[in-house]
């Protein structure tokens, strides 16, 4: 079954063209990296997933909703897809409790009761049990991105969506933050991830693309693909992990 369905997107910064046609099918369950240069598109096309940017072409539908731009259908899309930036956009003034049940009891109008048993169960699944009442600034940075990560969680999505997740944390912290989005792979989360992190990528995600310019340029399980790039521009963008 389709978690994830894009027809010949394409999107446009004024007269420069972004994305120049993509098409995509993700089934449930599936783990998929998405690499390439920056400046190739991947995180523009995650957003317009997630319906954070518009596009000029095409059809996107996620989690059983098709992409459009009102906000009652947004609002109902972004109920089932989570997504979590590089920055961890956590409200330093609430405390991590307070951070993971603002959109639940808001959008979901969960009860306190039912608001704990989320927060208990989130912290849990990233390893942050005894972390409910501390506040931002008191964690570190793959604390707090793990944070942010239960906070997409407590909403319950069918799809994750991760940009550069890790792109701001030193080696020791991008270690717990990947820990985490491994274990959610295992469990059988569908995830997209835009990540610079090629060892990652060849060992969690089920497929891996490549995108080059714009455009999907390669793409396949990551192992295959890592092992025997078919296109020049893959085989150079891969070529200093493969040393």
């Amino acid at each position: 079954m389709q978690a994830l369905r894009i027809e010949n997107l394409k999107k446009y910064y004024g007269a420069l063209p972004v994305l120049k046609g993509i098409d995509l099918s993700v089934m449930h369950g599936e783990v998929v990296a998405i690499i390439g240069r920056s400046g190739s598109g991947k995180s523009t096309m995650l957003r317009c997933i997630n319906g954070l940017e518009s596009f000029q072409e095409g059809r996107i539908e996620v989690a059983g909703y098709e992409v459009q731009q009102t906000p009652a259908q947004l609002r109902a899309l972004r109920k089932e897809v989570g997504m979590v930036f590089q920055s961890y956009n956590l409200f330093p003034h609430l405390n991590v409790s307070e951070n993971i049940t603002l959109a639940p009891k808001v959008v979901r109008r969960c009860s306190d009761a039912e608001g704990a048993a989320l927060v208990a169960d989130v912290l849990r699944r990233v390893g942050l049990e005894d972390k409910a009442h501390a506040y931002p600034d008191e964690l570190s940075g793959g604390q707090q991105q793990r944070v942010a990560i239960a906070r997409s969680l407590a909403m319950q999505p069918k799809v994750m969506l991760f940009d550069e997740v890790t792109s701001a944390l030193d080696p020791e912290l991008t270690g717990e933050v990947l820990k985490t989005i491994a274990e959610l792979a295992s469990a059988g989360m569908t995830m997209l991830l835009v990540t610079h992190e090629m060892g990652f990528a060849r060992r969690v995600a089920t497929r891996t693309i490549f995108m080059h310019d714009g455009r999907i340029r390669e793409e396949g399980p990551s192992e295959t693909l890592f092992r025997d790039p078919q296109t020049p521009e893959l085989q150079a963008f891969i070529a200093p992990d493969l040393k």
